[in-house]
Formats: C-alpha cells, structure tokens, sequence
C-alpha cells in the first residue's frame, strides 16, 4: 500500500522545513490573536446595535464562531512553534511525538471546520444584516414618542444617540424619518441635526415650501443628516465583517500550511526514530495509505475481530469431526 502524496525529505530540507515551520507557526499566532480581536470587536458593536436589530436576526453567530476559529488557530500556533523547534534537538522532540498527533486531528477536524464554517457566515451576513435593519430600526422609530411606555422607555434616548454618533436621520433619510407622525409631523428629533453647521438647523415644517423661503428643503442646506441610519449602519457593520473575513481567510490559509507541513515532518522524523539528523533520506506523507486500501484493511480487521473463536461458537452448531485415522 502506496503513502499517499509522499515526499522525501533529505537533511538539510529536513532542518529548512522545521525552521520555516518554526516562522509560519507564529505567523499564524499572530494573524490569529488579530482575527481574535477583529471578532470581540465586531461582538460589541453587534451588542451596542442590538436595540436596532430584529431580535430573530443571528448575525452575532458570525463573531462567537470566529471567535472559537481563531482561538483553535492561536493554540494551533503556539503548539507547532513549539513542536517544531524541539524537532531540530533530538533530546527535546521525544516529549512532542504524543502531542502531534491529537494537534493534527484537532486542527484539521476542529479548526479548519469552525473557519470554514465562520467563512460562509461572513459572505452570507450582509443579507442577514439587511433584513434584521430594516425590521428593527423601524420598530425603535416606531416607538420613538413612548417614553412613558414601559419596556420602551430609552427608546428615544437610544435613537438620538445613534443619530448623533453615526451622523445619520431616520431609517432611510430625513424625509422617511417621519413614522406615520407618531413623533413629529413633517420633521425630524433634534438628534438629525449636524452641529458643525454654522446655520440654524430647520426641524419642522421641512414638505412646506413656504415655510423657509431662504432655504430649498430638497436640498441639503437645512443643515441635516442625509444619509439613513440603516445604510449607515449596514455599511458599517458590512466594514467589519469584510475585515474579519480576510482574517479568517488567511488565518484558514495559514493554518492549513502549518498543518501539512507538521504532518510531513511528524511522519519523516519517525521513519527516523524521532532524529531530524539521522542517516539518509527520510520520506513525509500525509496517509500511509491510499483511502480504498484504509477502508480495506480496517473492514478486514473488523471482521477479523468479529469472526467467534472455535470455543465461542454459537450454541446449536458443533464443531466439525476429525476423520478417524485409518487402519
């Protein structure tokens, strides 16, 4: 039974491919302790914003699973650093050959499929994002006016203060601002006001043409915010989900490096009793055998282990007669 994808590894490719295993190793500490970071961030800004998302909306699944990607990748890492450096010592490798193992089949198994599922989330989030804004932004306008409402009451609070930071007006601009006239009648809270302008900030009466003669209302001279909160909000958000899909991306990328090259050197170092310097070629490969021959000979065994022992055989059937010696 052929390896599969073998490569023979002489000395000196040995020690280059432990050294640069050494370097990608914390490489992907470090792109995983920023993907780390990038995820807790994108985690409290959803926690901040959550007042404005439909509560059926999942978009903080996107960062708890990164979060757990890029904490498998960070101790991915720190493990291979440290396997790696020990190969080149013979008196330090010993202790590693019982962790390499259980590396290989957590970062394979568990890493690369938590990144790869955190990869999907991020391209799927814009859509999600999209719906869970326009539902829970129109709920908060909604229920600017109940400040008497309990359950309702940092309604208004909430709202002017997002308006405020985010430099935004309504959901979708200052003139869809208003909501059925639950807060105002043909104008805009306080909050849409740009405190930069030097001119007074118009509020009210914005539909009446003659209401401000100096000033036109379709034009963005009244000194208001006119972009809508939920483009706002959505680009924002998307800005940091496409932040941390390149992250993942290569945080994915590099772990898969790290992965392969820690199996090619785990397998060519015990063809060589666990010695990096030893006498001749060694060879890597990540299976010892192709995946038909694998299947084969564990179905094999397992028959083999399921076959009853004469003394075991079931009740009912009797073991078969010797022929009676002759003559």
């Amino acid at each position: 039974m052929a390896p599969v994808l073998p490569l023979v590894l002489p000395l000196q490719p040995r020690i280059r491919l432990a050294q640069g295993l050494w370097l990608l190793s914390w490489l992907l500490v470090l792109v995983g302790g920023l993907t780390l970071l990038c995820s807790g961030h994108l985690l409290v800004q959803l926690w901040h914003l959550g007042t404005f998302l439909a509560p059926s909306c999942p978009v903080a699944v996107l960062p708890q699973v990164a979060l757990a990607a890029s904490a498998v990748a960070l101790g991915t890492g720190l493990v291979g650093s440290g396997a790696s450096r020990a190969s080149l010592d013979a008196a330090q490798y010993p202790p590693w050959r019982g962790v390499l193992g259980p590396l290989l089949v957590a970062g394979t198994a568990g890493g690369g499929g938590l990144l790869v599922l955190a990869l999907g989330l991020a391209l799927a989030l814009p859509g999600t994002l999209d719906t869970g804004l326009e539902e829970g932004l129109g709920t908060a306008l909604a229920n600017y006016k109940d400040t008497e409402v309990p359950g309702r009451c940092q309604a208004k609070r909430l709202l002017d203060e997002l308006q405020l930071k985010h430099h935004c007006c309504g959901r979708h601009g200052r003139i869809q601002s208003n909501v059925e006239g639950l807060y105002l009648i043909d104008g805009v809270p306080f909050s849409c006001c740009n405190p930069h302008s030097p001119r007074p900030c118009l509020q009210s009466q914005l539909s009446d043409p003659h209401a401000h003669p100096l000033f036109d209302p379709q034009q963005p001279n009244l000194n208001l915010w006119a972009q809508g909160c939920h483009e706002v909000l959505l680009g924002h958000l998307q800005g940091l989900a496409s932040i941390l899909g390149n992250m993942l991306a290569v945080t994915f990328l590099l772990q898969t490096l790290v992965l392969l090259g820690l199996r090619y050197l785990q397998t060519a170092l015990e063809g060589l009793g666990g010695v990096i310097d030893g006498e001749g070629e060694a060879q890597g490969y990540l299976f010892p055998a192709g995946l038909k021959d694998m299947l084969k000979t564990a179905w094999l065994q397992g028959g083999v282990a399921r076959r009853p022992a004469p003394e075991e055989a079931p009740p009912g059937e009797e073991p078969p007669k010797e022929g009676l010696p002759e003559a």
